[in-house]
């Protein structure tokens, strides 16, 4: 308990975490709580998913970013953690457990858990947390909340969980209509069986006001007028503004510095505070180069904490300067200098992101936790007007025991029983492993492990196998031994040999050839992808010759031309497309397809063979 400046009494301080895999109701279950404790006066207008604050986030329907608030109940101070339950951020759920006394796990009654419901709970599990267990979505035609409750105990169990984590209290609920009930046969409409379970069994934090500082920072924040910020929870005695403080660096030295600026979470808003106590999470300025893991501590007692350990990126890309002939028509940052200073910034608080430059080349080495954290970096530098091309996703091999491994994802698959065999036969060509197989009312549920290698690419091939009736989910599982070359792209690329605008008349000529992704009158250049060839090798085409205009006339020969709509791709499907002798070009306005080099005749030379 401290002393609240703002409200003049002791706090009583809970902090938890929300855990669960992409799209469980994580974020839609904070909105409830925030709702019905009163944190949103009646005036004030409310979104859905108030947590994710940012474009993508809301775009995409996903947390990325973990993010702080908090609630009062029973005369309690609640800091809520909302996190992301998409893999590539699972760095952002690694750095939080230390932070919270408990966490609240949600799972589909139907889906039940799910590769990264393993993976958040494992983290939790390790440094001694006792969950509460949310079955979610109760109202769902097929729920089975009793089975997904014991398929949840197994969870546990292969988890190694001690006795008393094993022994962990449930509740039944609907997040978006904000109930949740201890039984599944009780009637209340509201959520405060779930809030009373909190206060009864998770006991505020303890600690004495007159203890020296520590406190460890477990996230990041960056503000343009104050700086770097540090967020985490304070673990013994007080912080005030303007007091000299000692940080314990990650390389063990110690660095004198002062307080300049100290926040407090109430509800969503970050309040500044002139001192803040043991138990809370609080966001600190004044330290220019705080990292992770390092700890802040009284100047005359310093006390390090144990570092908190990341997991490794899984993937790889190189991001080049863009040298297209249209490089720097819509992009405003499109030098080198440019987007080094972007990733330098980018690195201030993505620390699952690891930068290396290219020796040779204009541009840098980017490592991330996989395709979508990278793309979402991409897509972030996009709109905000930079410019550059990138290579195709590699993994990251490891030597483990002198034997050479690389990154395998668990792949859960449920799809329509006709298009199981297919699928099947794609990811045994891809090395998958079958790990088991059911069918149940004309379903199929795969599970398999794929390597990195052999999933990346396959979305786009099983979105149009199952004529978009499957749902494939896969999470990162672990490093295994290497398994060899893996056939990649079944199909070549029609490639531009002019520079010009597109014509209809061409384009019409060149659908027998394969898919076209360009539209009439689109600016093309020499090397530019413009369609994806039937065969396996590549084709270099003209998509700029217009017909012959003569004075002779046949029957049927001037009839309009009716073109096949172009396939589109978004930022990660382009980048699962491309070869290794590809890139992606990317702009403000456009996404484009290109080859390394440009010029066929050079192409010709490299490929020691004709195209």
């Amino acid at each position: 308990m401290y002393f609240c400046e703002r409200s003049g009494f002791m706090d009583k301080i809970i902090n938890i975490a929300v855990i669960a895999h992409v799209d469980a109701g994580k974020s839609t279950l904070v909105d409830a709580m925030l709702k019905q404790t009163g944190t949103f006066s009646e005036r004030e207008e409310v979104v859905e998913q108030v947590m994710d604050s940012d474009t993508i986030e809301r775009e995409r329907g996903i947390t990325i970013y973990s993010k702080n608030c908090s609630i009062r109940y029973k005369g309690y101070k609640i800091n809520i953690v909302d996190t992301p339950g998409h893999a590539d951020f699972s760095s952002e759920v690694e750095r939080i457990m230390k932070t919270v006394d408990t966490v609240i796990l949600l799972v589909d009654s139907a889906e039940g858990p799910m590769p990264q419901t393993r993976f958040v709970l494992e983290k939790s599990l390790e440094v001694g947390l006792k969950p509460i267990l949310f079955i979610n979505k109760i109202d769902k035609k097929d729920a089975r909340a009793n089975t997904v409750v014991d398929m949840t105990f197994d969870l546990f169990l292969s988890l190694n969980a001690t006795d008393e984590q094993l022994n962990f209290p449930i509740i039944y609920g609907i997040a978006r209509e904000g109930i949740a009930r201890k039984e599944l046969t009780d009637t209340n409409n509201d959520l405060t069986p779930l809030l009373d379970l909190i206060v009864e069994t998770v006991k505020p934090y303890e600690g004495n006001i007159n203890d020296p500082l520590q406190m460890q920072v477990s996230s990041l924040a960056y503000d343009e007028y104050i700086g770097r910020l540090g967020i985490g929870r304070i673990t013994k005695g007080c912080i005030k503004v303007g007091e000299e403080i000692a940080v314990a660096r990650v390389d063990g030295s110690i660095e004198k510095t002062r307080v300049t600026k100290l926040f407090i979470n109430e509800g969503i808003k970050r309040v500044e505070v002139k001192e803040a106590y043991y138990g809370d999470i609080v966001t600190v300025a004044g330290i220019s180069d705080i990292s992770i893991g390092e700890t802040i501590c009284d100047k005359d007692h310093i006390e390090p904490m144990d570092m908190i350990h990341i997991e490794e990126p899984t993937l790889s890309m190189n991001f080049l300067v863009n040298s297209s002939p249209f490089a720097g028509r819509t992009g405003k940052f499109v030098t080198i200098r440019h987007i080094k200073d972007r990733l330098d910034r980018e690195l201030e608080t993505n620390v699952g992101l690891k930068v290396e430059p290219l020796e040779g080349l204009d541009g840098y080495k980017v490592y991330g936790r996989g395709e979508l954290h990278l793309s979402i970096l991409l897509e972030n530098m996009r709109r905000e007007g930079y410019e550059l091309s990138v290579s195709k996703p590699e993994v990251i091999l490891k030597e483990i025991d002198g034997v050479t491994c690389e990154p395998f994802e668990k792949v859960i698959i449920t799809l329509p029983d006709e298009y199981s065999g297919t699928v099947i036969n794609a990811l045994n060509e891809r090395k998958g492993m079958m790990e088991s197989i059911e069918s149940n009312e004309g379903y199929t549920k795969l599970v398999y492990l794929v390597p990195t290698r052999g999933i990346i690419g396959y979305r786009s091939t099983f979105i149009n196998t199952t004529k978009g009736e499957g749902i494939m989910v896969k999470s990162f599982h672990s490093y295994m031994p290497y398994v060899g070359k893996i056939q990649g792209r079944k199909n070549g690329v029609l490639v531009s040999m002019e520079n010009g605008k597109t014509m209809g008349f061409s384009l019409w000529n060149l659908e027998d050839r394969g898919t076209l992704i360009v539209k009439p009158a689109t600016e093309v250049y020499i090397g530019m992808i413009v369609g994806i060839h039937n065969r396996i090798e590549d084709l270099n085409v003209n998509p700029c010759k217009n017909k012959q205009l003569t004075n002779t006339r046949a029957s049927g020969s001037d009839d309009a031309i009716t073109l096949t709509p172009p396939k589109t791709f978004t930022l990660e499907e382009a980048l699962e497309f491309i070869e290794d002798d590809e890139l992606v070009e990317i702009t403000p306005d456009d996404i484009r397809l290109r080859k390394k080099t440009l010029d066929p005749k050079l192409r010709f030379k490299e490929n020691g063979k004709s195209e």
